[in-house]
């Protein structure tokens, strides 16, 4: 972050909620001490605890306006302190699926998850959360490095990897606290070379006739849905293992309430995206599904977007605004709710390259969803404005913890520290 950040002053806050009152001071900026502190990467962190298991508020009969059934209208600015706590449970579980990866790329287990299905939450420091792991998802690559790369170390060629788990509360008290049975469904973000090279395919692509059966002229990012779809003969896709699962929760829990709450961190953020699109297509019954975002990118078009709306799918993106990857695939972004009446910005090109941009389908892409904008610029403990501070995940668990209001981005009783603050004159 450019400049000086330090010392706080009192957040006027006009009308104080209930979930706002207690907090009394909102950082503003001045040029005197500046608090410096480092942000560790998130998928190599291995010290702390989450803190996923502080079980703060009963949601009781109010979960779906939790989980987003009015599109968390009242609850975003002001943050209510109970969403606040959900996000940032969800975000844990995001984080579990980094550390239970293996990104040593020397060990026989590179690209697989370190630790057993029983014993990977607690191992993360989430064994009091009340879910259970009951599911390993794998993704796959269908793009491979050319053949002149023959003598690359055979990492890179790892098209399969592990890329999150489904967990299922079996907790009696934490069922009780949440008003339903939750299903997690976690992702990491990207970490192979193969994914990166996936990141990279960002033309938009049909669905086809098995995600979109009505025909309907949804597209999604070609790399994405490639990671979703590709299976081998020893792995089966992505979309086959959380089909198999779901259909297995749903009999099994379908005669109580249930919800399914997809969360992910960057390319995490865009498959649990596609997941949810695929279960409320494919399950005539399914229930509440939501998705929890950190940091994602664009995954498809406004008729991608339209589906999502019209399946009852619920989207919580939460955005750094100072992060790039949200910000792309970024060609042409069709903002447009109205299908009378697209509006479609092509940033920084000439108006005849406009024009024939304009004439295809494969660049425009659409937001999804409801939007928490955040910005790393608000926090007195942010001293760098890179790429890689501003898309790590505890950055944005650390500023959803700030996070007041519009008017008051900051809070100073933010607990959530990214690492030691060091204090200079």
């Amino acid at each position: 972050m450019k400049g000086v950040i330090g010392m706080v002053k009192p957040c006027n806050i006009a009308t104080p909620t209930s979930h706002v009152a207690h907090i009394s001071h909102c950082t503003t900026r001045t040029n005197h001490k500046t608090q410096r502190l480092t942000v560790k990467s998130s998928w190599n962190s291995e010290s702390g605890q989450a803190r996923v298991a502080n079980r703060v508020a009963k949601l009781g009969h109010k979960w779906r306006e939790y989980q987003g059934i009015k599109n968390w209208e009242g609850l975003l600015d002001p943050l209510d302190d109970d969403l606040r706590h959900e996000i940032l449970r969800y975000g844990d579980f995001v984080e579990a699926a980094y550390r239970c990866f293996e990104f040593d790329t020397s060990s026989p287990d590179y690209g697989m998850c370190k630790f057993t299905e029983n014993t990977m939450l607690d191992r993360c420091g989430l064994g009091g959360s009340g879910y259970e792991v009951t599911k390993s998802l794998h993704a796959t690559c269908e793009v491979q490095l050319p053949g002149w790369t023959e003598k690359k170390p055979s990492w890179t060629s790892k098209n399969s990897s592990w890329i999150g788990y489904v967990a299922v509360c079996n907790d009696e008290k934490e069922i009780t606290r949440l008003g339903r049975r939750d299903v997690v469904i976690a992702y990491r973000g990207t970490a192979t070379c193969l994914e990166w090279i996936e990141n990279l395919r960002a033309m938009l692509t049909s669905l086809g006739n098995e995600m979109t059966p009505d025909r309907k002229k949804a597209m999604v990012q070609k790399g994405f849905l490639s990671m979703y779809t590709t299976a081998t003969p020893t792995c089966p896709s992505l979309r086959d293992m959380v089909r198999e699962e779901i259909s297995r929760i749903i009999e099994t829990y379908g005669n109580e309430p249930l919800s399914v709450t997809i969360t992910g961190h960057s390319l995490g953020a865009a498959l649990a995206t596609l997941t949810a699109y695929d279960i409320t297509s494919t399950f005539k019954h399914s229930p509440l599904v939501t998705v929890v975002s950190f940091g994602g990118p664009r995954v498809g078009n406004r008729h991608f977007r339209s589906q999502l709306e019209n399946s009852g799918t619920r989207i919580l993106r939460i955005v750094n605004a100072t992060d790039v990857i949200t910000k792309v695939p970024g060609f042409v972004v069709d903002d447009s709710n109205d299908t009378t009446k697209r509006r479609v910005h092509v940033s920084g090109l000439q108006k005849w390259l406009q024009k024939q941009v304009y004439q295809t389908d494969w660049f425009k892409y659409a937001d999804v969803g409801k939007e928490l904008r955040l910005s790393s610029y608000a926090s007195p403990y942010l001293t760098k404005s890179d790429f890689a501070t501003c898309h790590d995940l505890k950055t944005y668990l650390h500023l959803v913890d700030g996070f007041v209001s519009s008017s008051c981005p900051f809070r100073t009783t933010a607990k959530r520290l990214l690492a030691e603050a060091k204090h200079s004159s």
